[in-house]
């Protein structure tokens, strides 16, 4: 596979200076958005002349803006008539915020995105395709249900993205995702949007794009590095009790990590009769329940949001203060992405990791696998805070000095002077 490189003399420092329509700077300024992350002053430029993108970058750089910009101004100019752009993502709750993230900057001309995933209605979703939506955003599994059922029609796809495309592969969507561009037009611009680069997604990029430029930006298996990391080890019996010391020492909003369906369950119950404003997502809970808690939890009517790995690449909420590992995950991949809901765009953030003595082995091995030493540190019936708030401190004033890029607004922006 040849792999083009982006163009180097290509100055990009606000998004004002990106050749884009006046309505979509206006609505970019609008919500707040001035500086671009690496990741969009990579790829964006690219996309916007019509080049199949491939693109790796950590989790919370900026990689929806970097399609949903040069969609949105291909869509407007040629204002097609029917489904012209197709994006592919693992999850219910992604799809609903990518769909949302294009909503924000379609302006006027453009219909609103149709969601195409399981769990919800089919109803709303076939009358938004039948209503001439441009857009759809979706999971594979339910489009390709579509697609058997003649419901949609993808003959006119200009545009492919496959975003969190390894999370895509490593629940099985292979065969799917390779049924539905079988269906789609060969001349399409194609961008591809990952964590990391594994052999099946680059036996899967052979295959979908044509001569893609490449951009590849930091490390993608190790924790961003304003990261606070910390692990208490604690009696397998006294877990919980260690979990109420550092909730109890946290007034900021946390996501709690556990391994299993049934461990989210006991374990956001146990904090609710406890007093603490908790909800919980994992695969088991319906739509509707997984959407009242995840706007619950922006919206701030929950503190704590616990969850299973299945929602680690779907929540994308910001200023998440702490990140909470109550079980170890089972691959190091699901500790960064854990990690990756906190220190978002740039800012600071604490995960804290909970094992017992009999997982300091597992503990070390994962620490291994990331190339990361996390801080041990002991509970001894006061949670011993005070350096970590130093740090976190301290971490927060280098994230605010100035540097070469700015301040990184990354993928959800809520509210005037605030990065998404």
């Amino acid at each position: 596979m040849r792999r083009n490189r982006p163009d180097r003399k290509l100055s990009l420092s606000t998004f004002r200076d990106l050749p884009i329509s006046e309505p979509l700077q206006a609505q970019l300024a609008s919500a707040g958005f001035t500086t671009p992350t690496p990741v969009q002053v990579a790829a964006i430029p690219q996309a916007l002349e019509g080049k199949d993108v491939l693109a790796t970058a950590a989790t919370g750089t900026g990689k929806t803006l970097a399609f949903v910009i040069p969609m949105v101004q291909r869509l407007v100019a040629e204002n097609p008539k029917g489904v012209a752009a197709l994006v592919l993502v693992p999850t219910r709750e992604l799809a609903m915020q990518v769909a949302e993230q294009f909503d924000k900057f379609r302006g006027k001309k453009l219909k609103a995105a149709a969601l195409v995933v399981g769990g919800l209605s089919e109803k709303p979703q076939l009358m938004a395709i039948r209503r001439g939506a441009q857009v759809i955003v979706a999971t594979p599994g339910r489009l390709e249900d579509y697609i058997g059922r003649r419901l949609v029609d993808l003959r006119q796809v200009r545009m492919l993205v496959l975003d969190e495309a390894d999370r895509m592969l490593d629940m099985g969507f292979i065969p799917a995702i390779r049924r539905i561009v079988g269906e789609l037009p060969r001349d399409r611009q194609t961008m591809c949007f990952s964590a990391t680069l594994e052999p099946s997604v680059a036996r899967l990029v052979q295959d979908c794009m044509r001569n893609p430029v490449r951009v590849a930006l930091g490390s993608t298996l190790k924790p961003a590095a304003n990261v606070l990391m910390q692990a208490f080890e604690v009696p397998l019996t006294d877990k919980r009790g260690a979990l109420h010391k550092i909730l109890s020492a946290e007034s900021g909003r946390c996501i709690i990590f556990a391994r299993t369906k049934r461990g989210t369950e006991r374990l956001a119950k146990s904090l609710v009769s406890d007093g603490f404003r908790a909800a919980m997502i994992h695969g088991d809970r319906s739509q509707s329940q997984r959407t009242a808690a995840l706007t619950g939890f922006q919206q701030g009517k929950f503190q704590i949001l616990v969850a299973t790995d299945v929602a680690s690449r779907g929540i994308h909420v910001q200023d998440i203060a702490h990140v909470i590992n109550y079980d170890l995950p089972q691959i190091a991949e699901d500790f960064v992405h854990r990690v990756g809901r906190t220190a978002r765009a740039g800012s600071s953030g604490l995960a804290s990791t909970l094992y017992a003595s009999h997982e300091g082995r597992e503990l070390k091995m994962l620490e291994s696998a990331l190339g990361i030493r996390m801080e041990r540190k002991r509970l001894d019936g006061s949670l011993q805070t005070p350096g970590v708030a130093r740090r976190r401190a301290a971490a927060e004033a280098q994230a605010s000095a100035p540097s070469r890029i700015g301040r990184l607004p990354g993928e959800f922006f809520q509210g005037q002077g605030q990065s998404a």
